[in-house]
Formats: C-alpha cells, sequence, structure tokens
C-alpha cells in the first residue's frame, strides 16, 4: 500500500478509526527492546507522509523516542455496523484496517492552528468534566513522519484490497 497514493484513503480509515474508539494503538520498542503500545487519542494526519500528535499522558513514549524513535500505528474501525454489514456479506466494503510505520520528530509546542484543529476533532466533548481533564490544555505535539503503510489481512475477507 502507497503511503502517497492511499493518503486519503488512509486518512479516512484513520477517521472511521478515531470515530469508533476514540483513540489509535502506537507500538514503540523500549530501552530494553521490549515493545510498548500506548493509546493515543490526538493523532492528526496532515499532508501525505505526515502527521503529529499532543504528547501529555505518554510516559513511554518520549523514552523510546530518545534512544529508538520508529513507532507503528495501527488503527482500525471498529464501527459495530461497519462489523456486522461485512459479516453479513462476507467481505468489507472499504479496508478495516492499516498499520503506519514513522520515525518520531522532536517535541515541541504546538501552533495555535494546531491546537485549534485538534479542539475541533474533541468539541462535542467540551461539556464534560472528562474533556476539562484530558483535552482542554494541550500544548506540546511530536511530529512523525511516516515511511511505509501496510494494509491489515483478514483473510478471505479482505482478498479484494491485495493484487
Amino acid at each position: 500500500m502507497d503511503i502517497k497514493t492511499n493518503w486519503l484513503e488512509i486518512k479516512r480509515l484513520f477517521r472511521c478509526s478515531f470515530k469508533s474508539s476514540f483513540h489509535y494503538a502506537i507500538a514503540s520498542v523500549k530501552e530494553d527492546g521490549s515493545p510498548h503500545i500506548t493509546p493515543i487519542g490526538s493523532l492528526i494526519l496532515t499532508e501525505p507522509g505526515k502527521g503529529y500528535y499532543f504528547e501529555k499522558f505518554t510516559s513511554q513514549l518520549p523514552k523510546s523516542a530518545c534512544s529508538r524513535q520508529r513507532v507503528c500505528i495501527l488503527a482500525v474501525n471498529g464501527s459495530m455496523w461497519f462489523w456486522i454489514k461485512s459479516l453479513i456479506k462476507g467481505e468489507f466494503g472499504t479496508r478495516p484496517a492499516v498499520r503506519l510505520y514513522g520515525t518520531l520528530g522532536d517535541l515541541r509546542d504546538a501552533t495555535e492552528s494546531e491546537k485549534a484543529r485538534f479542539q475541533r476533532r474533541v468539541s462535542k466533548t467540551r461539556f464534560t468534566r472528562g474533556y476539562k481533564l484530558l483535552w482542554k490544555n494541550m500544548s506540546k505535539v511530536r511530529e512523525i513522519e511516516f515511511d511505509k503503510a501496510e494494509q491489515v489481512k483478514i483473510g478471505v475477507m479482505t482478498k479484494q484490497f491485495f493484487n
């Protein structure tokens, strides 16, 4: 799966994933070589092969960024209706999941534009106590440069996506 040619489809799948679960799974490698997976709800994909996330609650990702900057991000469309329709039809109408592989950049202050973009994403929750505790004051971002996209194979139900 080519990042540049399939970028709009990748972004669409990431939107569906966030809408259905409010997060993505980001895997990194700890200093001792063991894997570490953390949920991140603030990842924003921008131009082809690029994105950023707000780094506020993570403890292992900043450590991984110092020694091993490589990450893998999994986005899955977890919509119950998407899965029920696909199971009934015996195939997925669109890709159900994708992995993006990339390299973490430096931590930096978020621009006002980046903050506003994230706030629009979570605006429907701004009346909740959780919003105030989690997402109201996001200020630091870490960029990610992606170099590989990999579609997830789920048996014969995804055969139409593989040539």
